[in-house]
């Protein structure tokens, strides 16, 4: 099986430039410069290593692996106050969904679009699914003004422990030090990292419905101008969070899921999926009721094995029950179960698999919206067997089972004459995804009451 991962956080102290050193104690420290030695380097070890008196630095996260982290009974809210900077809130995520090969000494510019704003952010990086160290010189983060272009006056550098370089061991994420930049509601942010020598295989997320952009040869982390960016591609590399510091919200939902919440048959660059329709509904709310989204979805992810990307079970903690602020998880996941190969026949597989899955977000004091699983005849997998499967699944589901609500996606955008099928205006085309006015469906199928 694949290793979920652990998280490891920076401990800058905002403002002060403190750094935290491999002998336990606190230094005052200036930020590295780009260039930096890679001895000089904090690794994710190093961070473990950190004093007693920095475990009140320690993220947010129910249950991730890092010194200070609260029991597993512990809620997401009663962890988030003990933080001494504030609130931290999950605004954007992007889950891990494999390797690709690396691209040594290029610089990486990646789009993401937040849900919620605030007064600063820090950003996760990623080594989770990789099999060597992850050395990185260079980390910024900036406001996007277009293209690979960065708002002027934006471009902030990104520390770990005061300084800009930083080596993140293999199997694990890294979470940055809070950096000084006011973020607005769904603003589009440029995260850019340099990798200035060969780290091994690459983790991504393959499918981003987003166009991101490489600079093949140098440290271009810090150029406003995007015009070295000469290449791109619709995966986002080694990031896989970004958290923001005291949002107009109560915190987060997570929707943990397959391509069907990835995006998959969305427009391009138009932040159309349904968690991005989700996240602009619950923008008309005031902000105690306002939630970040977090889009943990991963194309062809199943729910009880590994395939593509770890399984929903086995990636949990990492991509849900451990990030800032979560207090809802919404479930859609199992469709690639029932038709992928081999496929699984028992429905009893399922609810087991949902009952553990609620047991444990239950532990960290997170509630659980069970979404049913939507129709795919006329798809080359669909047969009738299987569409039995998912029936007695979705009469799980909507049963209540041990889920603290449900949103029926099924009854959302199926055919009334033909059940087993999409409606023809919500189809992507292949019967199985859904366009953008199906994921609008989808989004508006969800009641907003129900997370809290």
């Amino acid at each position: 099986m694949v290793g979920a991962g652990r998280v490891v956080v920076g401990l800058l102290v905002l403002g002060l430039g403190a750094a935290v050193g491999t002998a336990g104690t606190v230094e005052t420290a200036g930020a590295a410069t780009p260039d930096a030695s890679a001895a000089s380097a904090p690794t994710a070890s190093a961070h473990r290593a950190a004093a007693p008196q920095a475990a009140a630095l320690q993220a947010d996260a129910p249950g991730a692996s890092v010194p200070g982290a609260p029991a597993s009974g512990a809620s997401a809210r009663e962890t988030r106050a003990r933080d001494p900077f504030g609130t931290w809130t999950g605004t954007w995520e992007a889950a891990p969904s494999g390797t690709v090969s690396a691209h040594p000494g290029a610089s990486f510019r990646n789009v993401v679009h937040v849900s919620v704003g605030g007064g600063a952010a820090r950003v996760r990086l990623t080594n989770r699914l990789g099999t060597a160290p992850l050395r990185l010189d260079a980390v910024t983060v900036a406001l996007r003004e277009s293209g690979a272009d960065a708002v002027p006056g934006s471009m902030r550098a990104v520390t770990f422990a005061g300084v800009t370089a930083v080596t993140i061991p293999a199997g694990e994420d890294l979470v940055s030090d809070p950096v000084p930049l006011a973020v607005p509601d769904g603003a589009d942010l440029l995260i850019t990292v340099h990798t200035p020598g060969d780290s091994g295989p690459a983790t991504y997320h393959r499918a981003a419905g987003q166009t991101n952009y490489r600079a093949p040869q140098g440290n271009r982390a810090a150029d406003e101008d995007g015009a070295a960016y000469t290449a791109t591609t619709t995966s986002w590399y080694y990031v896989t969070g970004v958290d923001v510091l005291d949002a107009q919200a109560a915190g987060s939902v997570v929707a943990l899921g397959d391509s069907l919440t990835d995006g998959n048959g969305s427009t391009l660059d138009a932040n159309h999926r349904w968690p991005d329709r989700l996240a602009d509904r619950l923008a008309t709310l005031p902000s105690y009721r306002r939630l970040g989204v977090l889009n943990a979805g991963i194309s062809g992810n199943r729910l009880l094995r590994d395939d593509v990307g770890p399984s929903g079970l086995s990636r949990l903690d990492a991509d849900a029950l451990s990030r800032s602020g979560v207090r809802v998880l919404i479930v859609l996941e199992g469709i690639n179960d029932i038709k992928g190969t081999p496929n699984a026949t028992d429905p009893g597989a399922f609810e087991d698999a949902y009952r553990t899955l609620v047991a444990r977000a239950h532990a960290h004091g997170i509630r659980v919206i069970g979404a049913t699983l939507t129709p795919y005849g006329g798809a080359g997998a669909f047969t009738a067997a299987r569409e039995a499967v998912r029936q007695k699944v979705n009469t799980f589901i909507r049963g209540g089972g041990p889920f603290d609500g449900i949103v029926d996606f099924d009854a959302a955008v199926r055919d009334p004459a033909q059940p087993q099928r999409i409606l023809p205006g919500y189809d992507s085309g292949d019967h199985l995804h859904f366009n953008d006015a199906g994921m609008r469906a989808l989004a508006e199928a969800v009641d907003l009451t129900a997370l809290g």
